[in-house]
């Protein structure tokens, strides 16, 4: 198993994912972790540009994605 811990983390993640889906991660991961920052005001900043069109493109391109 590689040890740079950014390749760690991100496959720790997808496994997680995996098993527990994105819901089920993200529970999990809030045991462990009490959270810091502004959650509205960073999703807020982060999705201003996002459309819904972008939103259905991205879904419909997972689904393809996982379909293969």
């Amino acid at each position: 198993m590689n040890s740079n811990l950014s390749v760690i983390r991100q496959t720790g993640f997808k496994a997680l994912t995996r098993a527990l889906g994105a819901t089920g991660t993200v529970l999990f991961i809030r045991q462990f972790e009490n959270g810091y920052g502004n959650y509205t005001k960073e999703r807020t900043e982060t999705l201003k540009d996002v459309t819904l069109d972008d939103i259905v493109k991205s879904i419909n391109e997972r689904k393809k994605a996982t379909a293969n």
